[in-house]
């Protein structure tokens, strides 16, 4: 049977923007899903780069709706009714918050497969910490084995790797689901699979370099004190104001993003002179408490030693040993 077919019949219900969540979708789309695409008003952010969205939202309808609205609502709650797989990838809490929750989906529809996608999971103390793809990589050992790309976002693999992991695991909920009758809630933390790739490699050098590597100066790897800070700030200007606050450069703070971009190579530098003076753990602890995303780089070792991790469940010490377990929930 063709890959095009083998999910014939299935319908999806995709409520994410960005990267994870419409990736896992579109691979299910691929495979012969019909999907179904919410975006809030204005479209998905990611329509900024148009052939990148193309990519990832081909082979879907795509509406617009408010979730913020009692239209939008009443909307969104009749496809709800009507759906296999409902998929979001917003931080935890805010599908609460626009009544597409896991326990108000299974209100409307009990045998639904509710999947979650977000950076460090639904719970644990990372779980409501914000991040991008180069700040989940640095937190689970996967970004120091990657000596020679430290310096450049490259591929952004934990997005990929989520969303791969999100697709699969849907996969075999439905599968569940059309034996037992049973709906499934799955969790996919993108930073769980990353340490679940990477914890086998224990160790990985970084490498120096003398090129920043891109335009976004608060995107990438600066070196500390006694270690490596990840920033994980693209285009957000309140980001890069509390940044700038954290690390006091007050006359680059009120830069807007295409300002930032004229400028890219010399406020790289400036951040790396700022985040040089500091030590790793205090710098990070700083830049998190004020919503910056920001990620030590850690080794696998010291990853899979992290209270987050070892709560989430995907590592497990047994007498000073490091055990991996499957990094998606099913419940």
């Amino acid at each position: 049977m063709p890959a095009t077919d083998v999910l014939d019949g299935v319908r999806v219900l995709d409520l994410g923007i960005w990267r994870p969540a419409p990736f896992a979708t579109q691979l299910l789309a691929e495979m012969g899903a019909t999907v179904t695409k919410v975006e809030p008003p204005g479209g998905d952010p990611m329509r900024m780069f148009p052939s990148l969205y193309r990519t990832l939202n081909e082979r879907k309808r795509v509406v617009e709706l408010d979730l913020k609205s009692d239209d939008g609502r009443a909307t969104v709650s009749e496809l709800v009714v009507t759906a296999d797989v409902v998929i979001e990838g917003f931080r935890p809490g805010v599908a609460d918050r626009l009544g597409v929750g896991h326990a108000r989906v299974f209100e409307l529809n009990p045998t639904v497969v509710y999947c979650s996608i977000s950076g460090y999971g639904q719970d644990g103390p990372l779980s409501d910490t914000t991040g991008h793809d180069l700040n989940y990589q640095g937190w689970t050992g996967f970004l120091a084995a990657r000596a020679p790309e430290i310096n450049r976002p490259g591929v952004p693999v934990g997005d990929l790797a989520g969303g791969t992991y999100a697709a699969m695991a849907i996969c075999a909920a439905v599968v569940r689901r059309d034996r037992t009758g049973r709906g499934t809630r799955i969790d996919v933390s993108m930073a769980d699979v990353l340490l679940s790739w990477a914890a086998p490699e224990i160790g990985g050098a970084l490498a120096s370099s003398t090129d920043p590597g891109t335009n976004f100066p608060g995107y990438g790897t600066f070196g500390c004190a006694d270690g490596f800070v990840t920033l994980g700030i693209v285009s957000e200007d309140p980001f890069w104001r509390d940044l700038c606050d954290v690390l006091e450069l007050g006359d680059i703070r009120s830069l807007d993003v295409t300002a930032r971009a004229r400028r890219g190579p010399e406020l790289h530098q400036r951040i790396e002179i700022a985040t040089s003076a500091r030590t790793r753990d205090e710098l990070t602890a700083a830049l998190v408490a004020r919503g910056v995303p920001a990620a030590p780089v850690l080794d696998a070792a010291e990853a899979a030693r992290t209270d987050h991790f070892i709560e989430r469940g995907v590592c497990r010490l047994e007498d000073g040993e490091i055990s991996l377990d499957h990094p998606v929930r099913f419940e």
